[in-house]
């Protein structure tokens, strides 16, 4: 259920929502955020994670504002204060028979129904609510800048995606999954375009599409 806060959301100060929700009545608030909607190969990674009242985590701003190593100190940070947190995962193929949009928001619900503890309000990066979810939620554009929890959720699907791109690296060797992540950089199209696809790579995306109308041609 997508709701407005009380039709006025141009004034409202994105800074402080999650104070304003606690203030209504909500203590479990969840941000969720996904990261890999745009690289041309590899899963897309969504997080879903609840700051209780009264915690703040120094630095969470967009996962993409910060260094890796940054990433990784808040990442260590949010694991060691065992916040319920969750993440889903949606691969490649399954991005090929949906479309990525549908992929990401399939995403974000995965991640929101894994938590062990039921949020009670949802925070959503973006301009699209969460699909099929039984609580009240809302979208908010640039939210992973925005609000704490979004924040924390897209740090935690930063390192997420990363890390499991770093693995890809040492089972396609010929792409440096590891330094791209599966961006469609320079070095990856050149990549892409003397090796052809790997196991990995989203068909239905042009540059993608384009390389193996190449190759059929052959």
């Amino acid at each position: 259920m997508k709701v407005k806060l009380e039709d006025n959301s141009h004034m409202i100060d994105f800074s402080h929502l999650e104070e304003m929700l606690i203030d209504k009545g909500y203590s479990a608030i969840c941000g969720v955020d996904e990261v890999g909607r745009g690289p041309l190969a590899g899963p897309v990674v969504a997080a879903a994670i609840i700051i209780p009242h009264g915690v703040e985590i120094d630095g969470i701003r967009d996962s993409k504002k910060l260094s890796a190593a940054r990433r990784e100190i808040i990442f260590e940070t949010i694991a060691e204060l065992e916040l319920p947190c969750a993440v889903g995962v949606i691969d490649n193929e399954t991005i090929d028979k949906m479309n990525i949009l549908k992929a990401s928001l399939m995403a974000m619900r995965k991640a929101v129904m894994e938590l062990e503890q039921a949020p009670d309000f949802v925070l959503v990066d973006g301009n699209f609510p969460v699909p099929n979810i039984s609580q009240p939620q809302f979208a908010i554009v640039r939210g992973d800048d925005r609000c704490q929890s979004i924040g924390a959720a897209s740090i935690v699907a930063k390192v997420t995606r990363d890390r499991i791109m770093d693995k890809y690296q040492d089972i396609y060797p010929a792409f440096s999954f590891s330094k791209h992540k599966g961006y469609p950089t320079k070095a990856h199209l050149e990549e892409l375009k003397k090796h052809g696809p790997c196991d990995i790579h989203r068909r239905s995306f042009k540059p993608v599409a384009s390389v193996i109308q190449e190759y059929a041609l052959f």
